[in-house]
């Protein structure tokens, strides 16, 4: 794939995530060791990245992700209730919400869980948070990427952090290490993915000013 093609296709991986192919640890490997080529504030490289492949833990961790998503569905602000009066926007948000359904009732059965953590050794910094996690979350996109460029399907999710101490627990994560976002890693099943329709450009793009 060209650089643009890599960029434009890699799309959160839900519904197509093949649950019953197992995925080689070398290949999570090698992305992850791309991950580690991402920036971070200070070349700190705080990050830490927790791989699970064990079936029962993978289970557990399914289970706090589908709790977390069923009280998130219910509370009306999941993508199926956005844009409900726009025609074309509606039916893409629909189908983005059947897809997260699925991956709520299956998250502990995708073959690789990846959880992405970065250190706080003096806490969680007050307001902005913005520098700390801009040194995890580029490193996370370049092995979603790495992911996709192999033939491994990934999606960015978060719902897991309202169980986040339960799965630090389960995992053994330390208390000044914290979960920035968990990643679902399997090969995808049909033949491939294409680019998203998207706001235009200049809906959203200023020039000087606002």
């Amino acid at each position: 794939m060209t650089p643009d093609e890599l960029l434009t296709t890699t799309r959160s991986v839900r519904k197509r995530l093949d649950l019953t192919r197992p995925v080689p640890m070398e290949l999570v490997r090698e992305c992850l060791e791309i991950a580690l080529q991402a920036p971070t504030g200070g070349n700190r490289q705080g990050w830490h990245w927790i791989v699970v492949t064990d079936p029962e833990l993978r289970k557990k961790i399914g289970d706090y992700y589908g709790r977390s998503f069923r009280a998130y569905y219910a509370s009306g602000a999941s993508a199926g209730s956005l844009f409900q009066d726009d025609p074309v926007r509606g039916a893409a948000q629909r189908r983005v919400a059947e897809s997260s359904v699925h991956l709520g009732e299956h998250m502990g059965d995708v073959p690789v869980l990846v959880i992405g953590c970065i250190g706080v050794p003096g806490g969680l910094p007050e307001g902005n948070q913005a520098g700390l996690w801009g040194s995890l979350l580029p490193a996370a996109w370049s092995y979603m990427l790495a992911a996709r460029a192999r033939g491994l399907g990934t999606a960015w999710t978060t719902l897991h952090l309202a169980y986040e101490s339960e799965i630090a627990e389960l995992l053994g994560i330390p208390a000044d290490v914290r979960q920035g976002v968990l990643i679902p890693t399997a090969y995808y099943t049909g033949e491939t993915f294409r680019p998203a329709r998207r706001q235009p450009l200049d809906d959203v793009l200023h020039l000087d000013r606002w």
